[in-house]
């Protein structure tokens, strides 16, 4: 029986989501971490990167597999380990090495569940808007990330941590489930010429892949750091002005907002990516995102509203290039190397995701231990540094049809 494209999208973007509720649970409540476990800014940073950390050391054995067996049963292992992360990290984290371990193994259900679940939509969709149906995927991304904080912030808060990862981990369980029932499973299509697993010779030699590839590594490093590090962003604002409080704008909802606004946007990106050019329009994107984040650390000091509207906005800029980036990377692909490329796009650019924050954390460390604007200015500063190199790889390695 066919499945219609709404129902396939819609299907692999909820079951997105549930897996991705408990993902920034630890950036969301870093604040009260760093307090209780007595964290550095570095091993606090540790902690918010290994998940990516994990995730790209995984990722190319895992979504490389999807060229040999359905991707349908890659994402449901994935997604049950995710769920077992979630249950270990509410039962049995107490400090910084149980942590790192429970949210490392947690990024290799990750690496199970995004590309994968991404491979099982396209294997059973493969109609004229096939790079829509991929941005809604992908833009679905920042949707778990808004719901991610908001549930983390408010069901943390009243039941506390442990109680906000378990039930993450029965949605992540519900999203095995779920796709074990609706999606049917298939047979992937075979390269021209075979190669093993883990050879990724061919997507290297792909110089238009690569390109969006070593972009989206910018890309992912500035995303990341600035989603693991904004809550505490906002919280240190907050001091700077006395007398004031967050109101209903309290940090954890200020990030929520600005993961919701930038599901719009990732979209909205693409669809001007598809009119005026992928490559042009990326790195519009960069360099808008890039530039603003080289200043807006240094503006804590603003009324908080301001710094609200700016990091809503900030938010918004570094994910316009997120679904096209993957699009791109997808469309570059050789046959039946669909795996292999979005493996190696994931290893690398998650890999950059996983640096990111860590980075940061080292920066307030050197800098002040982000106890002044400066530190916190050139932690920002660092992010918007490597979101510009994002446009040199696309322009170097651009094809000669690239527009």
């Amino acid at each position: 029986m066919r499945q219609s494209p709404f129902y396939i999208v819609g299907i692999m973007c909820l079951a997105e989501v549930l897996t991705l509720l408990g993902v920034f649970t630890f950036p969301s409540l870093m604040p009260e971490f760093i307090e209780t476990w007595q964290l550095s800014n570095t091993e606090a940073g540790w902690i918010a990167g290994i998940l990516l950390g994990g995730y790209a050391l995984s990722v190319p054995v895992l979504v490389s597999l999807t060229d040999r067996i359905d991707a349908r049963w890659v994402y449901l292992g994935g997604a049950l380990l995710t769920a077992a992360a979630l249950f270990g990290f509410a039962t049995f984290a107490s400090g910084f090495w149980s942590a790192l371990l429970l949210r490392m193994l947690a990024g290799v259900g990750l690496a199970a569940t995004f590309m994968p679940g991404l491979r099982v939509l396209v294997d059973r969709y493969g109609g004229e808007k096939q790079a829509r149906a991929l941005a809604f995927y992908t833009s679905s991304f920042s949707l778990g990330t808004a719901i991610s904080f908001y549930y983390s912030g408010e069901v943390g808060n009243a039941l506390g941590w442990s109680e906000a990862h378990m039930i993450a981990g029965f949605c992540a369980g519900a999203a095995a489930l779920l796709v074990f029932v609706t999606m049917r499973p298939i047979t992937p299509a075979k390269p021209d010429i075979e190669t093993k697993l883990l050879d990724f010779r061919p997507v290297l030699r792909n110089r238009e892949a690569m390109g969006y590839v070593l972009a989206y590594c910018a890309h992912s490093w500035e995303l990341f750091a600035m989603r693991s590090w904004m809550v505490a962003f906002l919280a240190y604002s907050l001091t700077l002005q006395p007398g004031s409080t967050a109101g209903f704008m309290a940090p954890t909802v200020v990030v929520t907002l600005s993961a919701f606004f930038a599901m719009v946007t990732s979209i909205g990106g693409s669809e001007l990516a598809d009119r005026f050019g992928r490559r042009r329009m990326v790195v519009i994107y960069l360099i808008s995102a890039g530039l603003l984040a080289l200043v807006l650390g240094f503006l804590a000091a603003l009324p908080y509203w301001i710094i609200v509207l700016l990091v809503i906005l900030y938010a918004g800029l570094v994910q316009l290039d997120s679904a096209a980036l993957t699009a791109g990377a997808v469309m570059a692909a050789e046959k039946g190397r669909r795996g292999a490329t979005l493996g190696l796009h994931a290893l690398i650019g998650f890999g950059g995701g996983a640096i990111g924050p860590l980075v940061v954390g080292m920066v307030l460390d050197l800098s002040g231990a982000g106890l002044n604007v400066t530190s916190w200015g050139l932690a920002f500063a660092s992010m918007g540094i490597v979101a510009l190199l994002g446009p040199l790889a696309l322009w170097k390695l651009r094809g000669q049809s690239s527009t």
